[in-house]
């Protein structure tokens, strides 16, 4: 049978070009399903499939540009994950919620779209900001669920140069490119999500902890504190080197442990050290680490306490103590961030926040040959000193109040008050061991309180004796047992606000027994309470 010839006309040859147009095209078809199952087969990471696919997209059927979008389950956003012809913004700008937009309307119902024009698709909003007016009218856009059975967990969308032919073709085409990447679609999903939950309980755990460490320092109404504060919110989200200066027992630990968790580093590690605590030794060893074999003891490369901080901070508590002859290798981490290992010749770079603290006078041991003048100055970038307790008088109570909630907690026993003489006691003493001191007395105090108040008695003996307080140490017995007894006296009928009735019942003696002892003391419940 021989083959029909067709007459040379307009019409024929419009029908030649056609029909080889189609042909071409699924030729390219075919050639993208074939790239397409290569680039699957040859994936070892999943992000690695979305960009090649797209840019053989663009090699084999012409599109414009290409989006990969995906579906979160827990925002319920979908967002591009990937995209060709689109800069950052563009493709940050492209999210939507299920059926918003053509691509919420393919993920809600789950059926493909194709606009002939992009301009006369009242569901395109263009908010990627990609497509101008004109570029609109010349451009068609096919939109395709990606599914995993009949759940719709993301969409393939593409532009392409407007032709008057159908565009089924293609639309069949991009849903065959949809089955293909699925599985890979949902392991990128899950594995979102998952990254999503643990940023999402990271920053809950970060804020919990950046509550829990400013509860200390927050407490604090006196000037000083005040001071303090503006000073660390200065200074929290640089890169400065912080000293903290003050006496023993100020608190300079939780300070720096304030400032880490205020900061921007607050998610990465906050090593404390105590140069004071550790022998001259080891300490090179122990902040710089030291390579196998580099001493007696050294079997295996060990990292040092500067390159556990890497991103993070140390806290190098005690400062003063840090010997002579490592001052210089102290030094040149804080002006180069590098240092290498004992035993060993690499150059290490770490990015390191240094907190530095003491209770020394830097300047005296400089005058006197202990310290490096050069590695003071090099510390002192930003000091913050920390007055004594005995300068925040206005302090002390509000400090004690926290302590005796937090000991009752630990040890459980109802939240104690403070009896008058005991309040007059604690803003009298000097506090030479500052927060410590109070801290340790309280404990104490809530430990020996079983009448849910601290009473002068509670507190040691050296408090006891300011402001004349007869104790148990001093006097004769009736002495100290009138002394006790007119303290809880008065101390009741504080708590009931002069009534004589109830302060007798809480104390387990009869009224006429309290007429009496208030009389034998003088009280005056009406006038004085």
């Amino acid at each position: 049978m021989s083959s029909k010839i067709l007459p040379t006309t307009k019409e024929n040859q419009y029908v030649c070009t056609l029909s080889n147009s189609r042909q071409c095209s699924h030729r390219d078809d075919l050639r993208l399903l074939y790239e397409v199952s290569v680039i699957l087969s040859e994936a070892r990471e999943v992000e690695s499939v979305f960009k090649p696919l797209l840019t053989k997209m663009a090699a084999c059927i012409g599109i414009i540009r290409g989006a990969i979008s995906i579906l979160n389950r827990v925002t319920g956003e979908i967002d591009i994950m990937e995209g060709y012809g689109l800069d950052r913004e563009q493709l940050r700008r492209g999210c939507y919620l299920p059926g918003e937009g053509v691509t919420g309307k393919v993920v809600k119902t789950g059926n493909p779209i194709a606009a002939p024009r992009i301009s006369e698709e009242p569901l395109f909003l263009n908010r990627t900001g990609a497509r101008n007016m004109e570029e609109a009218y010349n451009t068609s856009f096919i939109c395709v669920p990606i599914r995993i059975g009949v759940e719709v967990i993301g969409t393939i969308s593409i532009d392409l140069p407007y032709s008057s032919e159908p565009l089924d073709d293609k639309v069949r085409l991009l849903t065959i490119v949809a089955a293909s990447i699925a599985q890979f679609v949902r392991i990128y999903q899950i594995s979102i999500e998952e990254v999503n939950e643990l940023k999402a309980t990271n920053s809950r755990l970060q804020a919990e902890l950046q509550e829990a460490s400013q509860r200390f320092s927050s407490i604090g109404k006196s000037e000083g504190m005040r001071r303090i504060h503006s000073q660390m919110i200065a200074v929290c989200n640089t890169k400065a080197t912080v000293l903290l200066l003050g006496e023993t027992g100020v608190g300079k630990e939780r300070f720096a442990n304030d400032i880490h968790y205020a900061s921007q580093r607050s998610g990465m590690s906050f090593i404390k050290v105590n140069c004071a605590a550790i022998p001259e030794s080891l300490i090179e060893s122990l902040l710089f680490g030291h390579e196998k074999g580099a001493f007696t003891g050294a079997v295996q490369q060990q990292k040092g306490y500067f390159e556990q901080a890497d991103g993070g901070t140390i806290f190098l508590d005690e400062i003063g103590e840090l010997p002579i002859m490592l001052q210089s290798k102290f030094l040149r981490v804080l002006q180069e961030r590098e240092f290498e290992r004992v035993g060993g010749s690499e150059t290490i770079r770490v990015d390191v926040r240094v907190i530095a603290a003491t209770n020394c006078d830097l300047k005296k041991l400089v005058d006197d040959g202990l310290f490096r003048q050069d590695l003071y100055y090099r510390l002192s970038v930003f000091p913050i000193v920390i007055p004594p307790l005995r300068e925040r008088k206005i302090d002390i109570m509000l400090l004690a109040d926290h302590f005796a909630r937090r000991f009752s907690e630990e040890y459980g026993k109802p939240i104690p008050t403070f009896s008058l003489t005991t309040v007059n006691i604690l803003n009298s003493y000097a506090w030479q061991g500052n927060i410590r001191e109070l801290e340790n007395t309280i404990e104490r105090a809530v430990i020996l309180s079983s009448d849910g108040v601290i009473h002068s008695y509670h507190l040691p003996d050296e408090l006891q004796k300011v402001s004349g307080v007869i104790t148990h140490r001093v006097g004769t017995l009736p002495e100290v047992l009138d002394s006790v007894e007119k303290e809880m006296i008065v101390e009741e009928l504080k708590r009931s606000k002069g009534n004589i009735a109830k302060s007798a019942k809480n104390l387990g003696i009869t009224e006429r027994i309290m007429g009496l002892r208030i009389s034998k003391y003088q009280l005056n419940p009406k006038e004085n309470f």
